[in-house]
């Protein structure tokens, strides 16, 4: 159970690859760090749609189409745009964006602060559009520029999950401590 009365704070940004093999199972490569955190918005998207009988509203549906949003960092690391991104680094250390670069799924990870302790999230099928690129002249004071990426997140293709939430417990420190060795496969879970 959640402790917490706020939350505050964003830290410890993964990102781990998607694969999706001929069978449609779905794994994950290796999570890795994206430094440098600034912010983090999502917004929960889909609508709910009233049926009404007996001149009222009899029933409501409602579609979970995931999240949309943007992430911005202090500056995106090349594994992102070689895993991610699709894109290739040559011998000189040289990123090359091409034409017929493949974006790929992803999990994406991160922790937010609590009053009594953090709590980490996955979203288990990210995509994201190429980063825009901006740069500003050096003035009176040295403003770090940022990358943003918009992303947005849909249920897993094998399982439907959409997102997973953990909140450090007694119970569950040896979890929450590999919170980010690998995207979490959750087990037992009940209605």
């Amino acid at each position: 159970m959640d402790k917490n009365k706020v939350k505050f704070g964003l830290s410890n940004v993964h990102i781990a690859k998607m694969n999706i093999g001929e069978d449609g199972a779905v794994t994950y490569g290796t999570p890795f760090a994206i430094k440098g955190a600034v912010s983090l918005s999502l917004d929960a998207e889909g609508d709910s749609e009233p049926f009404y009988a007996d001149n009222m509203k009899y029933y409501e549906s409602y579609a979970n189409n995931g999240y949309s949003g943007d992430l911005e960092v202090a500056k995106l690391p090349d594994q992102f745009f070689t895993e991610i991104l699709g894109q290739k680094q040559d011998e000189n250390g040289g990123m090359l964006e091409n034409v017929n670069d493949t974006i790929s799924p992803f999990a994406i990870m991160y922790q937010i602060e609590g009053d009594q302790t953090g709590t980490r999230f996955c979203y288990y099928n990210a995509t994201v559009s190429r980063p825009s690129t901006e740069a500003n002249t050096t003035e009176d004071t040295k403003t770090p520029n940022t990358d943003t990426l918009s992303i947005t997140t849909s249920a897993r293709t094998d399982t439907g999950d959409v997102r997973y939430k953990l909140p450090l417990t007694d119970e569950n420190k040896s979890a929450y401590d590999a919170f980010f060795d690998a995207v979490p496969e959750p087990t037992g879970a009940s209605v």
